[in-house]
């Protein structure tokens, strides 16, 4: 038995110390401080395990998940094993989650990948994105890290014109898509999508879901909740103009349901 080693954490205190101190207190003292500290009972590499392959099955892969990650490589959990790992919890929780996971984990093992094995990675990645980038007219952009909090999966944007109105492509990865969200605005507002490339879906809260091709043009009113993004198979591209309206503003909401995702065919 493992003699047992005291987890030192303060990212609750230092994050929210003043705003909400009884929870920093709980995560600091409780959930590391005695919880994770009793690795005589599970090690800090299962312990990494459990916490990791938990995160991925409800969709979690923000920076907590990174965190994580980082922990587990620290714990001693190799690229191989996070990669068969994940690639097991594919089959449980979902595909597109385990490619969210594996973005973020081959960020995380990144130096672990030597010679050939790191050339056939980048190598796949940007065959792909080149391949489709060659079917479009508008470029795929660079990674949209700004809104990634709001979509589960990898997006790209690209500013295409700053003249009269602003707008944007917006380029999903196979499985990608953003949070339910809301444009807002008192009058006027609202936003238009062209599809310019692949096939993914349309969805407002109470109604079907809506399989979008190049060429489709939907309009969204202000004011209704609504996601948008690929199919689980194929890459997919539109054009997002932003209506101009009165107190106009972006309510991001819950991620869409994986559940519900996962039946879309």
């Amino acid at each position: 038995m493992a003699a047992q080693q005291k987890i030192v954490q303060t990212a609750g205190r230092e994050q929210l110390g003043e705003f909400a101190p009884e929870f920093a207190r709980l995560n600091d003292d409780i959930l590391f401080g005695e919880i994770w500290s009793r690795n005589d009972l599970l090690s800090l590499r299962d312990r990494s395990l459990v916490t990791v392959t938990t995160l991925i099955a409800q969709g979690i892969t923000d920076s907590s998940l990174t965190y994580h990650l980082q922990e587990a490589k620290k714990n001693g959990i190799t690229r191989t094993e996070i990669s068969e790992i994940i690639t097991h919890i594919a089959f449980y929780a979902g595909w597109p989650k385990a490619w969210a996971a594996f973005r973020q984990a081959k960020d995380v093992w990144t130096e672990d990948v030597k010679g050939n094995d790191a050339k056939a990675v980048i190598d796949s990645v940007a065959s792909q994105r080149e391949e489709y980038q060659r079917s479009i007219i508008f470029p795929i952009g660079e990674p949209n890290d700004a809104y990634a909090k709001y979509f589960i999966g990898q997006s790209y944007l690209s500013l295409i014109s700053t003249e009269q109105i602003q707008f944007f492509n917006v380029t999903f990865e196979p499985g990608c898509r953003n949070n339910w969200h809301i444009h807002h605005a008192s009058k006027g507002g609202g936003q238009m999508l062209v599809v310019v490339g692949g096939r993914g879906w349309y969805q407002e809260e109470g109604k079907p879901v809506v399989e979008i091709l190049p060429g489709t043009v939907i309009h969204i009113p202000a004011n209704v909740k609504h996601w948008h993004g690929a199919a689980k198979d194929c890459w997919f591209s539109h054009l997002a103009f932003e209506i101009p309206g009165d107190k106009a503003s972006t309510e991001w909401c819950e991620p869409v349901s994986n559940d519900e995702y996962n039946k879309l065919q």
